[in-house]
């Protein structure tokens, strides 16, 4: 069984095991639970469900692993011949969720 879900903004194809970076969850601790409301489609041997927006009664539920942080990202921006360098970096804070089921 699979299911397509919506979080934040942020669509993912899930199965039972997958393990999926979502956006910082500030109030989620490790070992927690969290469900997972926004769901897109659900597939499985009884057929796809697709939802208008969303299926109707279908959950997933996932429990938190630990808190990661992406890859660093560097911009750079400069002006040819007029001594401008701006160097920034930004590091993106994620939830690293394992998906332990799927009902719909």
């Amino acid at each position: 069984m699979y299911a397509v879900i919506s979080d934040r903004n942020n669509q993912a194809t899930v199965r039972v095991g997958d393990e999926i970076l979502c956006d910082l969850m500030g109030d989620a601790e490790r070992g927690s639970t969290i469900t997972f409301d926004n769901v897109l489609l659900v597939g499985g041997d009884g057929g796809v469900k697709v939802g208008k927006p969303t299926v109707a009664g279908a959950k997933v539920t996932g429990e938190v692993v630990r808190m990661e942080r992406g890859a660093k990202v560097v911009v750079f921006r400069f002006k040819r011949r007029k001594n401008i360098r701006v160097k920034k970096g930004h590091r993106q804070s994620y939830t690293r969720v394992r998906i332990t089921d799927i009902a719909g």
